[in-house]
């Protein structure tokens, strides 16, 4: 690192679970966020400000007036304009060192899986289950590190799932695809502004521990918030041998 970034990142520096090499892992790690929305805007912010050497912000939707009471990433100004353009341009005001790529599609099939095999870690920040299983078949695919939360109401949920060890449960080990699990959205159900802000921060920082080697991250956990009593809750999984994507079965590429 140069004399200024040893200056911007110094207050990591000085944590000793981070230091020097923790903070140069940062540096030098590539990140796909998935969802430029009221999870991924905290996470981008957070990440930028913590000097991920390039960002990948994946989001096919345009900022919406409705989307400004939560998703802090997008001004009122920038209404209209495609979200991942909108983060570019928010994230290099933050940390113009930071390489932000916009991919403004919908990620899936071929596209998907060679971002996420770029990527030293995957935050799932998007709102539906399909695409949570496609992200989560990919980076079993490829060992890359997941970082999924979600935020509706006021009920918020995190976890880490990592390839690389090989007790880490996936996510289809917690929410096996094909179960009857209610998909809510907020545009539907509503959510509470500073619930996608607390989960998106856990996010980055689930992500800044796994890249820098700091701490515990939270693999085999879910946390989950009651954001009405800010009440937490931690449930404690384990891989299942059975599983039809990380399971012991399985072998070459994740179903």
């Amino acid at each position: 690192m140069n004399d200024e970034q040893l200056l911007r990142y110094s207050r990591h520096i000085l944590l000793d679970p981070i230091g020097i090499e923790g903070q140069t892992r940062i540096v030098n790690a590539r990140v796909l966020i998935i969802g430029a929305g009221g999870l991924g805007s905290p996470a981008a912010l957070y990440l930028a400000s913590a000097g991920i050497g390039k960002i990948t912000l994946a989001d096919g939707d345009t900022v919406d007036l409705t989307n400004l009471q939560r998703q802090i990433l997008h001004t009122h100004d920038r209404i209209g304009q495609l979200k991942a353009v909108s983060g570019q341009t928010a994230l290099a005001q933050i940390n113009p060192e930071v390489i932000v790529e916009p991919v403004t599609e919908r990620l899936e099939g071929e596209r998907l899986d060679s971002l996420i095999a770029e990527a030293d870690a995957v935050l799932d920040c998007c709102d539906n289950f399909d695409t949570r299983h496609a992200v989560n078949r990919a980076c079993v695919k490829h060992r890359v590190p997941l970082i999924s939360g979600a935020a509706v109401r006021f009920s918020g949920q995190i976890s880490v799932f990592d390839p690389r060890q090989d007790e880490s449960p996936c996510y289809h080990c917690l929410f096996p695809e094909g179960e009857d699990v209610e998909e809510m959205r907020c545009a539907v159900t509503g959510v509470f502004a500073p619930l996608t802000g607390i989960i998106g921060a856990m996010q980055a920082a689930e992500a800044l521990k796994t890249l820098s080697g700091a701490g515990e991250p939270l693999i085999g956990r879910l946390l989950l918030l009651n954001g009405l009593t800010m009440e937490w809750r931690s449930v404690r999984f384990s891989k299942d041998p059975h599983c039809s994507v990380c399971g012991d079965g399985v072998t070459g590429s994740a179903q």
